[in-house]
């Protein structure tokens, strides 16, 4: 049983499809060839001998030109084995040859044909299939039927091979394109089960393994670098959540262990315990956890694709005005003016999500800057660029991408002091992403950074928000 459905699941593969499919085709292909051509050649027989047997009446024509016909008449000079009769009107035989002598009218020819009809008479007599042609002539002034006929011998030998060639050669025709479809097929598909093999020992656990590649330029060539490709992004991938882990884990770790140290140290002396300033630092942890986590539940919906779901009408300026209004004004006890000029304009987008990338660039420029933070809106055709600069300390050139990712400081120290996680810019891009958009830093004429957030009014029809 085994054995039978080893088999059955080998005849499903590929390679046996296509062998099976290649080698009947061309089976079929040469068959049709070659019945083509053996009706080309029986036609081309037929030909031949009609040719003869019309060169025959002619040389009998000749030969009773002088008003007497010669007993018996002269055989054919191209083929011996034709034989003839010479018929009047009144259907008498007035010459034969040797293999007819003293035989009645075989055939009969009716005027204006050349295809004489076989008569009762010819049975026994001559074979069942020969070949006949039949022509009228005026010889001395007498109008007499000159009617030629042979065995179909070299008929019957076309037919035979044709017959031989059909019946042995297309099993070994078969088996042959088969056999020569079968190796070049795996041979071709070599390079797809190697593939497959090295695909099934590469686990999650390692993605730095790569499929082998044949180095041709063809289908499973790029099907390999297509597949290397995808496991260099899945590896990158693995890499980028594993330190995503551990990068959480280590945040997450950081307010946990503060609340817990300053319980601890609470009920280590319980009536001397300054409560109330306890409370206060565990709800300050606790509020710093609560947006931490709000913040990793963003990236989870920025890596589900969910920070553009629910689109309607937003207006940036009016967004801009209320982020303002709501925004602190202070930095290390310095107090940051916050301006805004936008002009009038909307786009679709999330409003919500639009509003904590905006705030989150906002609250980054308010935290670095040393006295004024400028906003500023401009609707271009068919898009809306808020520019956002302040007069800080900017940002180095070659840091100017690293920043958008995620948990990265430039200032570890002050950061972790005033409870950045290092996410809010790696939010603010994901969001404006999800929008079709893109940000980018630059130099602030302030002096400081200058933060660029260009998003269409419309999303592309190709990828259009949806509620």
């Amino acid at each position: 049983m085994t054995t039978w459905r080893s088999r059955l699941r080998a005849l499903r593969t590929m390679r046996a499809r296509v062998t099976i499919v290649a080698g009947s085709a061309i089976t079929a292909g040469v068959v049709a060839g070659m019945l083509l051509m053996y009706l080309l050649q029986m036609n081309s027989v037929r030909s031949t001998i009609d040719g003869q047997l019309r060169t025959y009446a002619a040389q009998i024509e000749q030969a009773g030109q002088s008003g007497t016909w010669p007993h018996p008449l002269p055989p054919s000079t191209i083929d011996p084995n034709a034989a003839a009769q010479v018929i009047d009107t009144q259907g008498h035989v007035l010459a034969a040859t040797a293999t007819l002598s003293g035989q009645p009218v075989l055939y009969s020819l009716a005027p204006g044909s050349d295809a004489p009809t076989r008569l009762p008479a010819a049975d026994g007599r001559l074979p069942g299939e020969v070949r006949t042609y039949g022509t009228w002539a005026t010889v001395a002034g007498r109008p007499v039927s000159i009617i030629t006929g042979t065995g179909t011998g070299l008929l019957n030998q076309v037919n035979e091979q044709s017959a031989h060639g059909l019946l042995f050669g297309t099993p070994i025709l078969l088996l042959l394109a088969g056999g020569t479809v079968w190796l070049i097929t795996g041979r071709a598909l070599r390079p797809v089960e190697e593939i497959r093999h090295a695909v099934t020992e590469i686990t999650s656990a390692d993605l730095t393994r790569r499929v082998p590649e044949p180095g041709t330029d063809d289908e499973i060539g790029n099907l390999a670098v297509t597949m290397n490709d995808m496991l260099a992004r899945l590896d990158e991938s693995a890499r980028r959540q594993r330190r995503f882990v551990a990068d959480a884990s280590h945040e997450l770790r950081s307010p946990l262990a503060a609340i817990r140290t300053t319980l601890e140290v609470g009920l280590a002396h319980p009536d001397a315990a300054p409560w109330p300033t306890i409370a206060q630092r565990a709800v300050q942890q606790a509020g710093r956890l609560e947006d931490l986590t709000q913040q990793l539940l963003m990236l989870a919906k920025a890596d589900d694709r969910q920070l553009a779901a629910a689109a309607r009408p937003v207006d940036i300026a009016r967004l801009l005005n209320d982020i303002r209004a709501t925004t602190t004004t202070t930095s290390e006890g310095a107090r940051i003016d916050i301006a805004v000029t936008a002009d009038p304009g909307s786009m679709v987008g999330d409003p919500d999500h639009l509003e904590r990338a905006f705030r989150n660039v906002i609250d980054n420029a308010v935290r670095y800057a040393r006295s004024v933070v400028d906003i500023t809106g401009e609707v271009e055709e068919g898009g809306i660029r808020v520019l956002i600069d302040d007069d800080g300390p900017g940002i180095p050139v070659e840091d100017r991408e690293r920043v958008f990712s995620r948990f990265v400081r430039l200032d570890d120290s002050r950061d972790r002091h005033t409870g950045n996680s290092g996410l809010g810019l790696a939010i603010a891009r994901e969001i404006v992403t999800a929008h079709h958009g893109r940000i980018a830093v630059s130099d602030s004429p302030r002096g400081g950074t200058r933060v660029t957030v260009e998003l269409p009014q419309k999303p592309d029809e190709d990828s259009r928000l949806v509620d």
